[in-house]
């Protein structure tokens, strides 16, 4: 059953992870980063974000802080993100703890007004596409609502393989276009061959495009925040407008 939110079309990218720590939100704005610097107007958007700090205007997520630098955005960080949780858990649980359900009306009038405001869209998801949001709605649900070319974040780690190729199933299924791998975090002072090889491996047994390699990078820093030289780099060689006008 879908959620139903109406949402507008627009250009875009909606960015997601194999797991967490994959560094979904790094890529997410180092993309948006990228579009921003080269003269687009980048509408980010983080729907839900749970484990958020307190602030005098309600729970405050530090990636969405991040992103609204990335894109330089002008927005409420409430616009960014509609729906914040200080609990640090997955929403499901979070929603329940603090007796506040995801208000999806909100999120869809927040997307509507970032939408009007902006060439490319952005949006990240909250942990893998089968994150549980409710009892009846995981985020690929809430994935298909915004029907956006899918990127998805792999870090190297010994289960990446088995973990993209499980992602990759779950957003074809859904029937989204997968706009393609990003595999963050490579570092060839110390890879080994499993990391050397799983970019083929991934594109060939995925049928999917590696879209970048991403190197590790130690100066990135969410809270203060700093997307890395390297990192944005790297991403500069890929078409992101190209592909989110899929």
């Amino acid at each position: 059953m879908p959620i139903n939110l109406n949402l507008p079309k627009k250009a875009g990218l909606f960015v997601t992870c194999t797991d967490a720590g994959a560094g979904k939100t790094l890529i997410a704005g180092a993309i948006a980063k990228v579009l921003t610097d080269n003269g687009q107007k980048v509408g980010v958007f983080k729907p839900i974000a749970t484990g958020c700090k307190r602030s005098w205007e309600g729970p405050v997520s530090d990636d969405t802080e991040f992103l609204s630098y990335c894109a330089n955005s002008d927005l409420l960080l409430s616009t960014i993100t509609p729906v914040s949780y200080l609990s640090a858990a997955s929403p499901i649980v979070s929603a329940a703890r603090e007796g506040n359900p995801i208000n999806f009306n909100k999120i869809a009038t927040a997307y509507k007004n970032i939408c009007e405001n902006s060439d490319i869209v952005i949006v990240e998801g909250i942990g893998g596409v089968r994150v549980p949001l409710t009892m009846e709605f995981d985020l690929l649900d809430l994935a298909v609502e915004f029907a956006l070319p899918v990127v998805i974040v792999a870090r190297l780690n010994p289960g990446t393989v088995n973990h993209t190729l499980m992602t990759i199933d779950c957003i074809r299924a859904a029937e989204l276009k997968i706009a393609g791998v990003v595999i963050n975090g490579y570092d060839a002072t110390k890879a080994t061959v499993a990391e050397d090889t799983v970019e083929q491996v991934i594109s060939q047994c995925g049928g999917v495009n590696i879209l970048s390699v991403v190197p590790f990078d130690e100066t990135v820093d969410i809270e203060a925040p700093n997307p890395g030289e390297f990192i944005v780099g790297s991403l500069m060689e890929c078409d992101w407008s190209k592909l989110a006008h899929q």
